[in-house]
This record gives structure tokens, C-alpha cells and sequence, in this order.
């Protein structure tokens, strides 16, 4: 019989790293400086929805609920449907950009009729950041940061920021609160 051999598999170490999280300030800084509506409507949804750049992408006008403020989205990251919520504020800007769609068409298209690319998301978000002056190195997911970072600011459960973000384990968005510690933001340096 043959004894099967040990053997010792050493895994990469995952960053430990804090997510980037912009303020309240300069995410209005960035939405306010966006010309373009369409434009302006993506990262409102992304960070007002906490959306993967993908899940921006894809967005069809079924997945809206204008009564509900919901979003269905389907199929996410690890094939899972959840649904989000988005601000009311945006309700009429999404509503007048679903109204000339069927209901299977993408929310956010190019010029040419075809759906918006992640990287030209990306190039929207990249110009905001330049032109509204911000010093940090976000990324476009530093939109949903944010979005779940706010919410816990704001006093929201833990576990329903989790099934918002669709995060499979509560230890990815307990992450969040590390980022936001009211408690330690009451606390003056004794200098």
C-alpha cells in the first residue's frame, strides 16, 4: 500500500490593505462636475447603488424598479442575483433614460448603439477625478466603498449592507467599518 506523500502548498498572503474611500464631499465634487447627464447618471449609480463598474455596464431597463427604487441585478459577481437600492434623487434622470428603451436594452450605451464599456466608465470616472481635484488614487470601485462605508456611517446594519453589496461572507463588509470608526473620529489628540 502506498502511503500518499505531504505535500506543503504555501498560498500567496491577500492584502490587507483598506479600501479607498472617498468622502461625502468629494463624491459630490465628482458628480457635480460631470457635464454630460449620462455620464453623471453612471458613477451616481455606482456609488448610489454601491455597483460593481460591471454591474453598471450591464444594466438593462427591466432590472430598474422607478416605483420600488430598486435595482435586480442578476447574475453578479459568483452568479448571484441581489437587489440594491438607489437614491431618489436619481429617480427622474434614470426614468427619462429608460423611457425611449425596451425593456431587454442596455441603460448605458455608446454612440453607436452598443453597450458601454467598462473602460470608458473607468475614463469617465478618471476625467471627474482629475478635474474635481482629488489627491487620493481611487478606483471606480472606490465608488461602492464609499456607498457601504456611508451607509454603516449612517447607522445601517451591518447585514443589510451586506445583502446590499452582495458580500457572501459578513467579513468583507466588517472591512468597512475599520475604514469608519465614529468613536475614534470623536477622540481629540490631547496636542
Amino acid at each position: 500500500m502506498k502511503i500518499p506523500q505531504k505535500i506543503n502548498l504555501k498560498f500567496a498572503k491577500r492584502s490587507k490593505k483598506l479600501p479607498i474611500v472617498l468622502s461625502r464631499g468629494e463624491i459630490k465634487n465628482i458628480i457635480g462636475i460631470i457635464k454630460n447627464p449620462k455620464h453623471k447618471l453612471i458613477i451616481s449609480l455606482a456609488y448610489g447603488a454601491g455597483l460593481r463598474i460591471s454591474e453598471v455596464v450591464n444594466l438593462k431597463a427591466k432590472d430598474v424598479n422607478l416605483e420600488e427604487l430598486t435595482i435586480h441585478l442578476k447574475n453578479t459577481k459568483g452568479e448571484k442575483d441581489r437587489i440594491t437600492i438607489f437614491s431618489k434623487k436619481i429617480k427622474n434622470d434614470l426614468q427619462n433614460l429608460i423611457a425611449g428603451k425596451n425593456s431587454n436594452d442596455y441603460l448605458f450605451e455608446s454612440e453607436r448603439s452598443v453597450k458601454l464599456t467598462e473602460r470608458t466608465a473607468q475614463k469617465v470616472f478618471e476625467n471627474a477625478l482629475r478635474r474635481a481635484g482629488i489627491k487620493k488614487d481611487p478606483t471606480f470601485h472606490s465608488l461602492r466603498h464609499s456607498f457601504g462605508t456611508h451607509l454603516l456611517e449612517n447607522g445601517v446594519d451591518v447585514r443589510y449592507v451586506q445583502e446590499l453589496l452582495g458580500h457572501q461572507n459578513i467579513r468583507t463588509t466588517q472591512i468597512y467599518t475599520q475604514v469608519t470608526n465614529p468613536k475614534l473620529k470623536n477622540i481629540k489628540s490631547p496636542l
